[in-house]
């Protein structure tokens, strides 16, 4: 396949907001591969080892694991990398993340779906007597134990800090395997503020309000606005570009940072707007439910449908996944998405359901922009009604 036709740099905006990035088009044999190195690089010989979702509430944790490690990376590359993105006249260093040093706190990252890949090389590749940190994470049932119990068995220690909703027989479960789990009120903690609270360490105060600001961001409160910068900047640069800077930093991100968050910025809310234009609005029992489709900031895009009535949005995205996004009106997000392959809070979860079975599929989701994928979520929706209706609520 010519490189150009998956380069969606050089599409129109257009164009490149109905289709995937370029990742997407990679088969996951390679993402496998290239996964399985990278961790090896990370856990062996490392310190302690943290399983992390990549996004800022879960690499928040791992900024201030490295803390209490003294483990921190040198901040100065990245920052010189941050410069020369958006000024032209500074010559680019394109060292890639895995030709850096590696921390002594090894960091893999993970989904719900990838999570047992992730502990299983954990137990594969970690040195004996290693601290293992689990953060950001939930299980979906009983089958990750096996592995969990290896970890174990592996470890010095294993701690296991979350804010999502757990099944009580699978936290137990976990328990019961030697793990301490400590899960906090997914509506009044993110998981940054559970580390936080849960290690004894004196931690200074850019990351105390780290993580308060990570909470502001990950409980969708926003009232700091510099949740926003952090939202932004975890998701456009690399897992350790993150930890490494909000580590020295915390919240208040350096001048580069800006500079390059302005610079995205641009494009970012062309995007939100292009969500926002395609959005229609659907009536679901007692709920209005705005729909649409496009690469875009969810959270943004939920927003602004908010603002036009919506109960709940429903975002779906190129790649097949979907975003749904509650209000004071609507907090049953997690109840559709477990409906449709997927789950999450009770105000943001995500889905992706299983309906794809080839590349003709996805032709077709990219050219209807997603009906067959809006049809599925919105059954969902009637599905959740109907419990409310016939008093059935499933917690």
């Amino acid at each position: 396949m010519d490189d150009d036709l998956i380069d969606t740099d050089a599409l129109s905006l257009s164009r490149k907001s109905r289709l995937p990035g370029a990742g997407f088009f990679y088969p996951d044999s390679l993402d496998e591969e290239y996964a399985d190195r990278r961790a090896r690089e990370a856990i062996e010989g490392a310190e302690a080892v943290v399983v992390a979702d990549g996004d800022a509430d879960g690499l928040g944790c791992v900024a201030l694991l490295r803390e209490v490690y003294d483990a921190a990376l040198d901040v100065a590359p990245f920052e010189a990398s941050l410069a020369a993105r958006t000024d032209p006249t500074l010559e680019r260093d394109d060292e890639d993340d895995e030709d850096r040093d590696d921390s002594p706190v090894g960091l893999v990252t993970a989904s719900p779906h990838s999570l047992t890949d992730a502990l299983e090389r954990v137990a594969e590749y970690a040195d004996p007597g290693v601290d293992v940190f689990v953060c950001d994470l939930c299980p979906d049932d009983e089958s990750v134990i096996d592995i969990v119990e290896a970890v174990v068995d592996r470890a010095e220690t294993v701690r296991w800090f979350d804010h999502h909703q757990w099944d009580d027989d699978v936290a137990a479960a976990v328990r019961e395997a030697g793990v301490e789990l400590v899960v906090g009120e997914s509506d009044e903690e993110c998981t940054a503020d559970v580390a936080l609270r849960s290690l004894d360490y004196d931690f200074p105060d850019h990351l105390v309000d780290l993580a308060a600001v990570t909470r502001d961001h990950d409980l969708w409160i926003k009232e700091d606005p510099r949740s926003d910068d952090l939202s932004d900047y975890g998701h456009w640069v690399s897992a350790e570009e993150y930890v490494t800077v909000v580590g020295r930093y915390g919240p208040d991100l350096p001048e580069p940072v800006r500079d390059y968050l302005d610079h995205r910025r641009v494009e970012k809310e062309q995007l939100i707007e292009a969500a926002v234009d395609r959005a229609e609005m659907e009536s679901v029992g007692p709920w209005t439910v705005g729909v649409t489709y496009g690469r875009c900031s969810q959270n943004e895009v939920a927003e602004a449908l908010r603002e036009r009535g919506a109960d709940a949005a429903v975002i779906v995205k190129p790649a097949g996944s979907a975003s749904i996004r509650g209000s004071e009106g609507f907090e049953r997000a997690h109840e559709v998405a477990a409906l449709v392959n997927g789950g999450g809070h009770p105000r943001a979860a995500g889905c992706k359901p299983d309906i794809y079975d080839d590349m003709l599929d996805y032709a077709h989701h990219w050219t209807t922009e997603g009906y067959a994928t809006k049809q599925v979520i919105l059954a969902g929706f009637e599905r959740v009604a109907e419990d409310v209706e016939n008093g059935d609520d499933d917690e």
